[in-house]
């Protein structure tokens, strides 16, 4: 590899990172520029790799401004042997301080793609060969118009009557469901939003909802009409019996306020969690495999 140069992005060289095709299209990807131009990327946090002049490596480091968090490696794109991206990740850890987060983009259902596993065996194998340790992989679904399931009538719904109560139900919920949003929360405002969601989605509890079985609270869940995309922020339950019913209503609150999309977030392990977002009418658009330094608490 003595042909090959590593090396931070100089400013003005947006051209030269989006000189490579994108490997994955069909991903909703924020492009290079307007990524720069938000304030967001970097060229200093960006990093490329260069074989004879052409380049077949690039790395971007993903840091929203006023975020409290450290970067995480947001774009990672190899059009060479995973050494040379290993190599690539080693430079750029070296001079940002330390590896730090991957959160890998992925099509929905990969695994089942032989055309997006050619993509991305190598920027996966190159991340381990730096040292990176696979540690989750969450996957984002879209519901976008689908006819809801009728409601079975079992549960009432009324929003919360203050944020307090919120809080104290969220505090009874020990793993919730549904977090969209969570590893930007984490970085970005240095929240927690299974346990402080109000500290990320604010105050406001009009569009929270909690499902009461004979008067009594069983769970809540929690949108967001105004985010980037309609969401369900939270969702947490005290009975499973009502997550069929709570969600179908959560998205009744954001259609009736217009959303045409609404987008859920869920760890790929939380099988019966997908399988009902999937009898809502959601469907998988992505997923997220987040790598971590080994001694990280991701």
């Amino acid at each position: 590899m003595t042909d090959l140069v590593i090396r931070p992005l100089v400013a003005g060289e947006e051209n030269l990172f989006d000189c490579m095709p994108d490997p994955l299209p069909q991903l909703r990807q924020v492009a290079y520029a307007d990524g720069v131009a938000g304030g967001g990327y970097r060229p200093e946090n960006t990093w490329v790799a260069l074989r004879a002049g052409r380049l077949v490596a690039r790395a971007a480091w993903l840091l929203p401004p006023g975020a409290v968090g450290a970067p995480w490696l947001d774009r990672f794109d190899l059009d060479a042997e995973p050494e040379v991206g290993a190599e690539l990740l080693h430079a750029a850890h070296e001079a940002l301080g330390g590896p730090g987060l991957y959160y890998a983009a992925l099509p929905a259902h990969w695994r089942r793609r032989p055309e997006v596993l050619a993509v991305v065996r190598a920027p996966m194998a190159a991340a381990r060969l730096a040292g990176l340790v696979e540690r989750g992989e969450r996957l984002r679904c879209s519901w976008a118009g689908t006819p809801l399931p009728a409601s079975a009538g079992r549960y009432d719904f009324r929003p919360p009557v203050d944020a307090a109560e919120i809080n104290a139900l969220v505090a009874r919920i020990a793993a919730p469901d549904v977090l969209t949003g969570v590893e930007i929360a984490r970085v970005v405002g240095g929240v927690d939003l299974a346990t402080d969601p109000l500290a990320w989605l604010g105050d406001a509890t009009e569009e929270w909802r909690i499902a009461l079985a004979a008067g009594d609270p069983v769970g809540l869940v929690g949108t967001a009409g105004d985010a980037c995309y309609p969401l369900l922020a939270y969702l947490g339950l005290l009975d499973e019996a009502a997550r069929p019913e709570l969600l179908a209503e959560a998205v009744r609150v954001l259609a009736a306020g217009g959303a045409r999309e609404v987008i859920a977030d869920v760890e790929s392990h939380r099988v019966a969690v997908l399988a009902e977002l999937e009898r809502t009418g959601f469907r998988q658009l992505r997923s997220r495999v987040t790598f971590a330094p080994p001694n990280s608490q991701e």
